[in-house]
């Protein structure tokens, strides 16, 4: 089992800068990947970064490359967003996520996640 708890969401102004932090405990390992997502209400859950325990590999959607980094601090088992130059279009609640199936698969697919925490709400104010 592993538990993940997200923290440092907020409301926030446009062009203004939060950073999430995840923080991972029970079963961790450097072969897992640990993911943020997003769910904006009315709409699916997105994928918005992803990167690996072990050698910080990461993998950025399109629409928060640029200004979204993803990066861990492995020995406080905890991966962080940082997020800069908000826009109102990146109000969502953001979920961490674990991808602790050992895939092949790059980035991991959503299906790969088998841990979740509970997700944290960022707004972003116009």
């Amino acid at each position: 089992q592993v538990q993940l708890v997200e923290s440092g969401g907020g409301l926030v102004q446009a062009g203004g800068s939060l950073r999430l932090s995840c923080t991972a405990s029970g079963r961790t390992s450097s072969n897992y990947r640990m993911g943020w997502f997003r769910q904006a209400p009315g709409k699916e859950r997105e994928f918005v970064a992803v990167i690996t325990w072990s050698g910080g590999s990461t993998y950025y959607a399109d629409s928060v490359k640029g200004r979204f980094t993803i990066s861990r601090d492995y020995a406080k088992n905890t991966v962080y967003l940082q997020m800069n130059s908000l826009k109102p279009e990146d109000t969502a609640v953001y979920y961490c996520a674990a991808d602790t199936s050992y895939g092949s698969s790059w980035p991991p697919l959503l299906y790969e996640y088998d841990y979740w925490g509970q997700g944290t709400q960022v707004t972003v104010s116009s």
